[in-house]
């Protein structure tokens, strides 16, 4: 796929914020200024995140490029990507997660976030740098944490409270309008 508008996507999936990623698929723009709960939210969400780590440690699985000097991939082959198992993808855990929490606030643009938390996670094989059953892996992790995380009654009590946040930036259509409004 290198050098095809999927690729580039991919390549734009490698970095960036949470905000960035997932702004079309919200329907608008957020500055992380403007819902501090959210915000708050999804950087506990990440530490939530980190039992995939320890399943990366525990199967230590080599990445798929490895050993293929000419194989592409969309990022820089590093000593700490190579160093850093494939399975399962963290960037796809990220994907799935934050598109289960958003959609979960913005039930109206759950089949968008859905769609983009599969499509992030899944620019990680497009990539190169993960193997098609790390990415899968990666979406069931994030999947199940989200579920994990409902146990909690903070973790619901700070849903709601994102949740009045995120009402409110969607109803005056946030910072800037990712896409257009529809009728």
């Amino acid at each position: 796929m290198k050098g095809s508008a999927r690729w580039k996507r991919a390549t734009d999936d490698v970095d960036g914020t949470t905000w960035k990623h997932f702004s079309e698929a919200l329907g608008v723009t957020i500055d992380p200024t403007q819902a501090p709960i959210l915000a708050a939210l999804l950087e506990r969400a990440g530490e939530d995140r980190s039992v995939v780590s320890v399943a990366k440690t525990h199967w230590g699985t080599k990445r798929p490029y490895i050993g293929k000097p000419d194989a592409p991939i969309c990022e820089a082959k590093s000593d700490h990507l190579a160093g850093n198992p494939d399975y399962p993808s963290g960037h796809s855990a990220f994907g799935m997660h934050v598109a289960m929490i958003l959609a979960e606030l913005a039930p109206s643009r759950a089949d968008a976030l859905y769609a983009r938390g599969r499509d992030y996670a899944e620019s990680r094989w497009v990539c190169g740098s993960h193997s098609v059953s790390a990415t899968e892996a990666g979406m069931q992790s994030g999947a199940t944490i989200y579920g994990a995380e409902h146990v909690s009654p903070y973790f619901r009590r700070d849903m709601e409270a994102a949740r009045a946040e995120l009402d409110a930036i969607l109803a005056q259509g946030g910072a800037k309008s990712a896409s257009p409004a529809r009728p």
